[in-house]
């Protein structure tokens, strides 16, 4: 364990990002995959959506355009392995439907809605708040906080245990002033993989390089 410290939001970082080095999320090679990805996630592990981003890629290519008109039938068969079919194959549906009335053009879309963007996710079916931040963060290159499971978890073992839920930790943290976007999206990859090495009991968070340590917010 190394010398236990006293940590800012950005201090944090760049100690996980010294340790672990650039985990490269989020693991998609166009927005389009991210977006899918995205929710197909949702209650599911890493892998089921590996292997329907497959399906995907091979009927679509992961062009929106065709993504916007795959029929149900086919979209639900593809993304089976990532479980909850019907709703998910629905949020892509109206996702990419709504996608397609601006073009496909993110641009239009972050210059339509600015600040409201995020209400405007928020409105759509499938889409909730951690899913949301994912989109903003990655897609539209808005710096965003993911205050997923993981964020929760090791925030509690650095001492910030008064906010326990997804909207509470995001309210108390703000990145937009101390981080680039591609920080802010490398900080959310860090969390997510300390959490798979660390987070998962009392052993493996105390062989950790951040136990000890205390977060200042």
């Amino acid at each position: 364990m190394s010398d236990t410290l006293q940590l800012t939001m950005k201090q944090l970082f760049d100690k996980m990002l010294a340790q672990m080095g650039p985990q490269g999320w989020w693991p998609a090679d166009s927005k389009w995959e991210i977006i899918l990805g995205a929710i197909l996630v949702q209650n599911t592990n890493w892998n089921n959506v590996v292997r329907s981003l497959h399906n995907l890629k091979h009927l679509t290519q992961f062009s929106p355009q065709h993504i916007a008109t795959l029929p149900l039938p086919a979209l639900q068969d593809a993304i089976t392995p990532s479980g909850f079919y019907k709703n998910k194959s629905r949020a892509i549906a109206e996702m990419y439907a709504w996608l397609k009335q601006y073009d496909f053009d993110l641009d239009k879309i972050n210059n339509t809605y600015n600040d409201q963007l995020r209400v405007q996710l928020l409105r759509m079916f499938g889409i909730g708040y951690e899913t949301a931040d994912v989109l903003l963060l990655y897609v539209f290159d808005r710096v965003e906080f993911i205050a997923d499971k993981y964020a929760q978890k090791l925030f509690n073992q650095l001492g910030i245990q008064q906010y326990s839920d997804y909207r509470k930790l995001k309210a108390v943290v703000d990145l937009k002033t101390d981080f680039t976007l591609e920080q802010a999206q490398e900080f959310h990859g860090l969390i997510d993989e300390f959490g798979k090495l660390y987070l998962g009991n009392k052993d493996k968070w105390a062989s950790s390089f951040l136990n000890g340590d205390t977060l200042l917010l």
